[in-house]
């Protein structure tokens, strides 16, 4: 259910322009993880294309600091 909710999230933010003009920490982690996943990460064109290079320890996910370099 959980994950339901946020796919749908995702899906919601994903067709808002408010997305694409912040792209902000606090608004790309929408499950409050603390990380952004390449999930949360697929509603910004940009930062998609530097997953891989921001994703400094590769585990998947950008944290605070990994997101910074953003």
């Amino acid at each position: 259910m959980k994950k339901l909710q946020s796919t749908l999230v995702l899906m919601a933010l994903a067709s808002s322009s408010a997305v694409f003009a912040s792209t902000d920490f606090e608004t790309l982690d929408v499950d409050g993880s603390g990380a952004i996943s390449q999930a949360e990460a697929s509603v910004a064109a940009e930062l998609m294309e530097q997953f891989a290079e921001l994703d400094v320890d590769g585990n998947g996910e950008l944290s605070k600091d990994e997101f910074s370099a953003y």
